[in-house]
């Protein structure tokens, strides 16, 4: 599986992570499914090319032996440009938002603070696995994300955007 032509970036995203200042969450997808960790201090002493090439990573949670290796690529350029390593970590092995059968309660809670309705298990189970990370993702805190609606929208959770390509979206360089 090749890169994306673009950075992979949701309409939620682009405001604030089409610079690439922020860690966009096709980034964080492939930190968490390889076990590491970086702070967003080291993800920005990183050369602007260096953090589009890791934006452009395939999110297909089938394997996680994809070629070019996001998880090389990124120890190379922090161990290059920045003089340190990830954190390693074991990810988790049954991840909330992989199971198609039950809507993580964080996703209530946060669909809560918001005023939302939560999804049902048929609209959690029609989401792509990189849908159910990142709302996962964005409701594992107990207070309100300011993404988390946007992100409802964008997948045709909640009222405006409908989300029928949502995660295929790229942003402009």
């Amino acid at each position: 599986m090749g890169l994306n032509e673009a950075p992979l970036l949701f309409r939620f995203e682009v405001e604030s992570s089409e610079n690439l200042t922020f860690i966009p969450m096709a980034v964080r997808f492939n930190l968490d499914r390889f076990g590491l960790r970086i702070s967003l201090d080291q993800w920005q002493l990183l050369p602007y090319e260096d953090r589009r090439l890791l934006a452009r990573f395939p999110v297909d949670d089938a394997d996680v032996q994809i070629e070019p290796n996001f998880d090389h690529a990124l120890f190379e350029m922090l161990r290059t440009h920045a003089g340190v390593e990830p954190e390693w970590f074991s990810p988790e092995a049954s991840p909330a938002w992989r199971d198609t059968a039950a809507v993580p309660e964080g996703i209530a809670h946060q669909a809560g603070l918001a005023g939302l309705a939560a999804p049902d298990v048929a609209q959690w189970a029609r989401l792509t696995p990189f849908q159910r990370y990142v709302l996962a993702k964005l409701s594992r805190k107990p207070k309100a994300n300011h993404d988390f609606v946007p992100a409802m929208r964008e997948f045709g959770l909640a009222g405006g955007v409908s989300g029928n390509d949502a995660g295929n979206d790229t942003g402009t360089d």
